[in-house]
This record gives C-alpha cells, sequence and structure tokens, in this order.
C-alpha cells in the first residue's frame, strides 16, 4: 500500500540612511550597552556598514549577529528590504514573526517578494489556512520560504494528503509541525512507516502518530529502526496505540535523559520493574521532565502521603498538571472527605484527579453544592493561582 503512495508522490554608506528608511520602525530598535561592540562595527573597513546598520535598526539584530549575517547577505540601499519587510507586514506578520524569519534567513531580505515568497504563502492560504496561522508557521519554521514550492512543497502536500486520505487532516499536521513539508519524504518518513509496518503496527495508529507526533519521523531509518525494536523487547503489543507512544517516547530524548528519568524514579524507591511497568501502561510517564517528576512525587508522597509503589501502579498521575488538575482537585477531595461527603481514600481520589472536567465538576462540584458550596469557589481560585 505504502510504496503505492509513495509513487503518487557594496560601498560603505552612514547609518543616517537606514534612519531615512520608510519602513525603519517595522521591526526593532534596539540599544546595545556593549559600545566594544558597536565600535568594531565603525573601525572595520572590510564590512558593509549600511548592511549592519540595517540588520541592526530594523531587523532588531545585535553587533555581533548582523556582523556575521553581513558576510551573507550585503545591499547598498534600502529599497529591497523595506520591500521584504513591507511584504511580511502587509500579510499580517506580527513585527517579532518578521524579525524571527529575517534572522534565520537574512538572506531574504534581497530576495523578490512577490516572485520568490508571495506564491508560497497563496499556496498554503488555498488549502483554507487562515493569515495568522500561515504566518505562525513560516515563524516557527523560515525555512519553508527557501523551499521549491513545486519541487518539494506541492510534492510533500500531496503524499501526505494521500496518506492521510484527507486534506484537512494533512492541514492539522502541517500546522502542528510546518518543516513536515521541508524533509525529503522518500528519506526520512518513506521508511520509518515501513519500519513500523514490517513490525506489524496498523496503518491507522501509524497515521495517529504522524499526524500528532510527526518530528518522529524525521529520524534517520536505523535509528528508528533500532526504537523500534527496542519497544518490541520491552514488551509492548504492537497493535495497541502505545506501541506508537512508546516510539515517541524514546525517540524525543536521548538514551542520558532516559537513565536520568530512569534515576529520579529509582531515587522515588521505584524498582525497574516498576519503571518499566509504568511506561507500558503510560509511556507519557517517561516524556515528563525530570523537574516535573519530582514536583509530583514530592506532593503525593509528602503533601497525600501516599507510598510511591501507588503511583507506580497509576503512572497517568505523573503526565496530569501539578498547578492545574492536582493541586486544585485535591483541595476539593480534603473538604468533601472532611465533611463525609465521600469515603474511601485511594482509588475514590485517583479517580477524581483522572476524571475529565465535565464530570468532576458535575458529578462531584455541583452535586454537593448543597452541602459544600465553597468547593466551586475553592476549585476556580485554586485554578486562578495556576494561571
Amino acid at each position: 500500500m505504502f510504496k503505492f503512495i509513495c509513487k503518487t508522490s557594496h560601498h560603505l554608506r552612514s547609518a543616517t540612511r537606514v534612519a531615512q528608511s520608510p519602513t525603519h520602525n517595522l521591526c526593532f530598535c534596539q540599544i546595545h550597552p556593549f559600545s566594544s561592540s558597536l565600535e568594531s562595527i565603525k573601525n572595520s573597513p572590510n564590512q558593509h556598514s549600511f548592511t549592519v546598520n540595517y540588520l541592526i535598526n530594523s531587523c532588531g539584530f545585535s553587533p555581533e549577529k548582523s556582523l556575521s549575517a553581513s558576510k551573507y547577505v550585503k545591499f547598498e540601499t534600502p529599497d529591497k528590504p523595506d520591500s521584504v519587510l513591507r511584504f511580511f507586514e502587509t500579510h499580517e506578520f506580527t513585527k517579532t514573526q518578521i524579525s524571527r524569519i529575517i534572522r534565520k534567513l537574512p538572506r531574504l531580505l534581497v530576495c523578490d517578494p512577490e516572485s520568490t515568497l508571495l506564491p508560497k504563502l497563496e499556496f498554503l492560504k488555498s488549502k483554507g489556512i487562515s493569515s495568522t496561522d500561515v504566518a505562525k508557521m513560516v515563524s516557527i519554521s523560515p525555512f519553508f520560504m527557501k523551499r521549491s514550492l513545486e519541487n518539494k512543497i506541492i510534492p510533500s502536500f500531496i503524499l501526505f494528503t494521500s496518506l492521510f486520505r484527507s486534506e484537512e487532516k494533512t492541514i492539522t499536521a502541517i500546522k502542528r509541525c510546518p518543516s513536515l513539508l521541508l524533509h525529503d519524504q522518500h528519506f526520512t518518513v518513506a521508511p520509518n512507516i515501513e519500519n513500523l509496518q514490517e513490525a506489524n503496527v496498523p496503518i491507522a495508529n501509524i497515521m495517529y502518530l504522524l499526524a500528532n507526533q510527526p518530528r518522529v519521523f524525521f529520524a534517520s531509518s536505523n535509528r528508528f529502526r533500532e526504537i523500534v525494536k527496542e519497544v518490541e523487547t520491552m514488551g509492548f503489543n504492537p497493535l495497541k496505540l502505545s506501541f506508537v507512544t512508546a516510539v515517541h517516547a524514546l525517540r524525543s530524548m536521548t538514551k542520558s535523559i532516559w537513565e536520568k528519568k530512569f534515576d529520579v524514579y529509582k531515587n522515588w524507591g521505584w524498582t525497574e520493574d516498576e519503571i518499566l511497568k509504568a511506561f507500558r501502561m503510560h509511556p507519557w510517564c517517561m516524556t515528563v521532565s525530570e523537574d516535573k517528576i519530582n514536583r509530583v512525587m514530592e506532593f503525593w508522597v509528602n503533601k497525600m502521603g501516599w507510598k510511591s509503589s501507588l503511583l507506580a501502579r497509576r503512572p497517568k498521575l505523573l503526565s496530569q498538571s501539578l498547578e492545574k488538575r492536582i493541586v486544585p482537585r485535591c483541595a476539593v477531595y480534603q473538604i468533601m472527605l472532611s465533611k463525609g461527603l465521600i469515603k474511601s481514600k485511594g482509588i475514590s481520589l485517583m479517580r477524581l484527579v483522572e476524571a475529565p472536567e465535565e464530570w468532576f465538576l458535575e458529578k462531584l462540584v455541583n452535586r454537593h453544592e448543597e452541602a459544600a458550596p465553597e468547593l466551586l469557589k475553592l476549585y476556580k481560585e485554586k485554578l486562578t493561582l495556576s494561571k
């Protein structure tokens, strides 16, 4: 099936000229306290001072960055760079987004925006992507503007539409990861999809991973194959969604980071078997940071009095937000417990924390409004503090 899909697939100028540029205030005007950096610009006869000063005054570059960039892009008048900055502003890019793009690709300042940039923006908009989302996507992945529309961007879009069997799902995926359209899919995505297929992972689960975590597929084929084999060795069932979630978890970190997180769990009393079992139950428990693991463990063990081994049996609690979910709901739970509105500890509290927001409010908070009217107020206060 996949093989079929693949087939479808400059002279010195004074700084005053920059100040006269009509788009001078498009981005930033920075003040740099380190005069030595500015002196190096003035005293460097080989640098194009007009370009350097333009990059500082109109694009928010630091003196060091502007000197470096001036080796690759040079202009003697503001006409071309001004037209590029105006172009981005006209297409609803914010000053911050424009500066980010130019910092990554200063050579865009000397391009013809109508012939080089406009067709790519129009292509994205033709797929129903709003101007705001287009600006966000391009600022996240500026190299999109360097790729060939006909040879790279459109073929990649067609390939992913064939894979997802939906243009809408393709758009959702590239919004999440704009660089999806920039990689050579036949050397990255395609071989790694085949690696998963060879492991008997259902195509629906592969597409789920590609849609939600597309960066996972940017690994080399050999490294990706190693990860898939490691997940198989850990005892994951390839027919279940947890298999591709585990692939994502291992792909998202180096082995040294994995080992550090392993050690953090060990420091809280988990055995190796408990850690691996927790990972098989809920792979996301290994994607949270070391700091998050410690903070959540600290709360449950030291403040709530739980044994850490209980969390090993309910690892989903490790990936819940401490501030937005765990602390507010436990505050509600403690009041309910003190008023006799809830009788058992352990599993009831776990269910309370893991439950969807609608269920939590309807079945617990609102249901006991007469007996404990302060519940909703307390819950909202805790949520407000988290923000």
